[in-house]
C-alpha cells in the first residue's frame, strides 16, 4: 500500500480540524524523573471521543460521502470501542446511521459512549475477530457500508497526529506507538516519511495478543488462538496483511508488554500527569519502561497516549498499586 504523502495528510487535517483541535504534545517533569530522560506525550486522550481513532473516522466518512454522495444507507463496524466511537461521532456529524458490533462483555463505558453518540449497538461473539465476522454478514444483509479497522483513509486520518507531533519535535529520536489493527502505527510511519524525519518508530503490542509480533518475525500473517488482555485496544487475534507489509518496512523494532507492565504505566500516567490512560493508551509508556530496564538509551523519546477510555473496574486495580 502506498502511504499517504504530506499533501494528503495535510488535506485530511483540514477536514478533521472542522470538528476538533490538534492535540497537545507535552513533557511532564515527574514522568521525566521516573524514566530519567526527556519524553514527550502525545495526548490523543484529549480528543472528542477520548482516543486517536476519531481522526480516522472523520476523514474516512468525508471521503466516503465524496464518493457515494447521499446514497449511503448506513455504516457498520466491529470494534472494542474506540473505532466504534470514532465512526459514531463522524456519522452523527453527517446524519448517517451507524451500527456498531462489539463482542460480549465489552467495556461498558465504551458501549455507553457509542450509544450516546447515536450508534445502534449489537453485542456478538467472544472477541473482536468474531464480531468482525458477524459485522460482515450484517453489512451484506442490510446493505450497510462496512468500515474496516484498517484502511488507507483511516491511516491518512490518524497520521495527522503524528504530523502534528513530528513537525513540532524535529529532534525526536524515537517514538513508541501501540498496535491494534495497525492504523496508528502506519500513520506514524506515513508522517515520518512525509517529513523525512529521522525518528525511529517502535511498535508496541500486548504479549497476550501478539499476532503482529509473531507475524513480523515470520514474515507473514500468524493468527493467535486468543487475545485476552486488559488492553482491549490491542486485543486482536489476526494481523491485517496490508498493515503488516507497512510495518515490516517502517518499524525500527517491536516490543511486547504484559498486562502487569501496562498497569504500572497506567499508574505512572495518573501519578505523574493526572491523566487517565486505558490499557492500549499506556502500552507505549510500558514499552519505553521495558526498553530502559534492558539498557536502551536515547536523549528524547515520544510516546502516544492513544486513548483514555478505561473502565472503572480496570482502573480500580491501577489505583491499588499507586504509591
Amino acid at each position: 500500500m502506498k502511504l499517504p504523502d504530506k499533501d494528503e495528510i495535510t488535506s485530511a487535517a483540514q477536514e478533521i480540524y472542522r470538528f476538533m483541535q490538534p492535540s497537545a504534545q507535552l513533557t511532564w517533569p515527574l514522568l521525566n524523573e521516573r524514566v530519567n530522560g526527556e519524553i514527550w506525550v502525545k495526548h490523543e486522550n484529549h480528543n472528542p471521543t477520548g482516543a486517536f481513532k476519531v481522526r480516522g473516522g472523520l476523514y474516512y466518512l468525508a471521503r466516503l460521502e465524496e464518493e457515494l454522495g447521499y446514497s449511503i444507507r448506513g455504516v457498520c463496524a466491529a470494534t472494542r470501542g474506540n473505532h466504534g466511537q470514532s465512526l459514531a461521532f463522524a456519522a452523527g456529524k453527517r446524519g448517517i446511521r451507524s451500527v456498531i458490533v462489539v463482542p460480549k462483555g465489552n467495556n461498558k463505558g465504551k458501549n455507553a459512549a457509542m450509544r450516546a453518540l447515536g450508534a445502534e449497538l449489537i453485542e456478538y461473539g467472544r472477541d473482536f475477530d468474531e464480531a468482525v465476522v458477524y459485522c460482515k454478514g450484517l453489512a451484506d444483509r442490510e446493505g450497510y457500508h462496512m468500515i474496516p479497522s484498517y484502511h488507507r483513509n483511516l491511516v491518512a486520518g490518524v497520521a495527522t497526529y503524528a504530523l502534528e507531533m513530528l513537525e513540532q519535535l524535529k529532534t525526536l529520536q524515537r517514538i513508541y506507538v501501540p498496535i491494534g489493527m495497525g492504523s496508528g502505527a502506519c500513520g506514524v510511519i506515513a508522517a515520518k516519511q512525509a517529513l523525512d524525519h529521522e525518528v525511529e518508530v517502535i511498535g508496541v503490542v500486548s504479549s497476550h495478543a501478539d499476532t503482529y509480533a509473531q507475524s513480523l518475525a515470520a514474515g507473514e500473517v500468524v493468527a493467535t488462538d486468543s487475545a485476552d488482555t486488559l488492553a482491549d485496544g490491542l486485543a486482536v487475534r489476526c494481523a491485517d496483511a496490508t498493515a503488516l507489509s507497512v510495518l515490516q518496512e517502517g518499524l525500527a523494532g517491536i516490543v511486547c508488554v504484559t498486562d502487569e507492565e501496562v498497569q504500572t504505566a497506567m499508574a505512572d500516567y495518573f501519578l505523574c500527569t493526572h491523566n487517565l490512560a486505558e490499557g492500549a493508551g499506556a502500552a507505549s509508556l510500558a514499552a519505553l519502561n521495558q526498553d530502559l530496564r534492558n539498557g536502551s538509551q536515547w536523549d528524547s523519546a515520544g510516546i502516544v497516549l492513544s486513548g483514555g477510555n478505561v473502565s472503572p473496574e480496570v482502573f480500580s486495580k491501577v489505583l491499588d498499586q499507586c504509591d
